[in-house]
């Protein structure tokens, strides 16, 4: 019987040791970063809605607009409604307060000519009885106190006409009764009777 040896080699123990298998680590997700909006982009995305509402809100919106404003142009036209009739109503008061002061005025005026010049009075004594029927009628005229006076040497004597005082009277009025008749020609009311034609061929009105 045949005897194999093998022979036992003894491991080397200086040599090294084989490298480790690769570890696989897991792909890595990369998150974006963020960042804010440019100032072109915000105004692009504004431009962009904008574009959006108008399209969508045309016609309504044309419709609110043409509302709107026949509402304004109303409220404007009582406004200057209710603006020019006060005017109308002040340019009247106006008018009216012209007249008085002009009928003072003047009433001042012809008084002072009447007292400065006797003899226009008197023409005026004469006008006022010959309008209500001259001599041939018995008449009254009042006038005041001093203004008999200065007009009794330019007024003719008469059997039908008699002169009489009249305190409430101013210098330059005077009144004339007759049967029938009277003439009221104070100074106030000739001139107010003159304003008043002067008013109505100007077409104003007091």
């Amino acid at each position: 019987m045949t005897d194999i040896v093998t022979r036992w080699l003894a491991p080397d123990l200086h040599l090294e040791p084989a490298p480790p298998e690769p570890e696989f680590d897991e792909p890595a997700v990369y998150e974006p970063v963020l960042r804010p909006p440019t100032l072109e982009e915000i105004q692009a995305i504004e431009d962009a809605a904008q574009q959006e509402g108008f399209a969508r809100g045309h016609a309504d919106g044309f419709a609110q607009g043409q509302s709107e404003v026949r509402r304004l142009t109303a409220q404007i036209d009582g406004i200057l409604d209710n603006f020019t009739r006060p005017l109308a109503r002040l340019e009247n008061e106006v008018v009216g307060a012209l007249g008085e002061l002009a009928v003072r005025i003047a009433g001042s005026l012809v008084g002072r000519a009447y007292q400065a010049d006797p003899q226009l009075l008197a023409e005026l004594v004469h006008e006022a009885i010959d309008a209500v029927g001259g001599a041939g009628r018995e008449v009254e005229v009042r006038l005041h106190p001093d203004d008999i006076t200065a007009l009794l040497p330019h007024l003719a004597p008469s059997s039908t006409t008699r002169v009489a005082p009249d305190l409430s009277l101013s210098r330059g009025d005077l009144r004339v009764h007759a049967e029938s008749v009277r003439v009221d020609g104070t100074l106030d009311a000739r001139l107010r009777a003159a304003l008043e034609t002067v008013m109505r061929k100007s077409g104003a009105g007091l």
